[in-house]
Parts: structure tokens; C-alpha cells; sequence
């Protein structure tokens, strides 16, 4: 019998990694998210925030970057941290049910796994507000922050896979944050899945 997967693809400052442990705790599941990245840091060698950076977004291209040298062996560095995160992300569902957080798991755990696949997005105002309040990471300019971020992930997403992130086509539920609420999204997700388990 194939474990079931809650995975969890969220925009950026959409309280997606927050739904998704609030999802696990109802659910009493383990959540991984951070651990992901500890655990490729560990075996790769890289600096944890490295490995943050270019597990989920790709690294800054074009002239600047060229100029800068932020890009200089990304590439083969990035390809090795993906080989890394896949693996170790098919090694966490093998050890059964669980949440896992962003960095792809839905593309690759498709073929194995019976997935329940969730993409959170929320309002801009929203995010700006959180991005900014919260996370602390975007005083100055937090829209062109946001956008930033926006396009690096899908590049990401759409670098490592065959599918469109943010394509409702790829997922089970895609739900607002700002619409619903952090708690209604997560009791929804934890509802689905329980139903998809009785089944």
C-alpha cells in the first residue's frame, strides 16, 4: 500500500510553511521543511543558507550576476543539491505519511507516492505585509523583493520539472491564505486528506 503524502507548494510569503505544520500537528504527522535543508547541507557540504537559496529558487542570472560572480559553478552546484533533495525526500515518505513543504516534493514523489497536492497563495498586500512583518527579510522595496522571489521560484520550478508552478492543473487544492485564514486552509487540508485515506 502506497504512503499518502500531504505536500505542500506555496507562494512566497503566503503562510504556506506555517499551514503546513499546522496541518501535520491535526493530523499528527511529521512536517518536514527546514530538516530537508539541514539534511543536504549535512551531505553536500554546502552552507546551510546556500542550500536555502538554491534548493527552491534559482540564483540571480544575467550581466549582474556575471559581474558579481553569484553565479560562477552554480549550476553543477544546484544540479547536485536537486540530486541530494530528491533523494532525501523520497527517503522521508518512505518512513510514511507526512507533510512536506515546498522544494519540489510534489513533482517528485508523483510517480511513487499517493499524493495530496496543496498550492497556497495569498494576496499581495498580504504577503508584502508578512514577508515584511514577520519573515523581516524585505524593509526597503518589498514589492520588487516579492516579484524577485515570485520569478526565481518558478524558474526553479520550471528548470527542474516538466509541470508550470502555480498550475491549478498539478494540484488537489489550491487555496487562498488571505481569503480562508491560515487555520480554515489547514483543517480544509487535513479534512481532504482524511477522507483521501478513507477511501
Amino acid at each position: 500500500m502506497k504512503n499518502t503524502i500531504i505536500t505542500i507548494s506555496r507562494q512566497y510569503g503566503s503562510a504556506g510553511r506555517g499551514i503546513g505544520h499546522l496541518v501535520a500537528e491535526q493530523l499528527g504527522l511529521e512536517c518536514y521543511d527546514s530538516q530537508i535543508i539541514s539534511k543536504i547541507a549535512e551531505e553536500s557540504g554546502f552552507n546551510a543558507d546556500y542550500v536555502k537559496q538554491n534548493s527552491e529558487m534559482t540564483a540571480e542570472t544575467g550581466f549582474f550576476a556575471s559581474l558579481t560572480g553569484m553565479d560562477l559553478y552554480t549550476y553543477s552546484n544546484r544540479d547536485t543539491i536537486w540530486i541530494l533533495q530528491s533523494r532525501i525526500i523520497n527517503e522521508l515518505a518512505e518512513k510514511g505519511p507526512c507533510v512536506i513543504v515546498g522544494r519540489c516534493a510534489d513533482y517528485i514523489l508523483r510517480d511513487k507516492y499517493d499524493l495530496l497536492r496543496v498550492f497556497i497563495y495569498a494576496d499581495d498586500e498580504d504577503r508584502i505585509r508578512r514577508i515584511t512583518e514577520e519573515y523581516h527579510e524585505a524593509d526597503s522595496y518589498p514589492e520588487k523583493h516579492l516579484i524577485a522571489n515570485d520569478k526565481r521560484r518558478a524558474a526553479y520550478y520550471d528548470l527542474y520539472t516538466d509541470q508550470k508552478f502555480g498550475d491549478y492543473h498539478y494540484y488537489d487544492l489550491c487555496l487562498s491564505s488571505s481569503s480562508l485564514g491560515i487555520e480554515t486552509c489547514a483543517h480544509m487540508i487535513a479534512e481532504a486528506y482524511e477522507k483521501k485515506t478513507a477511501e
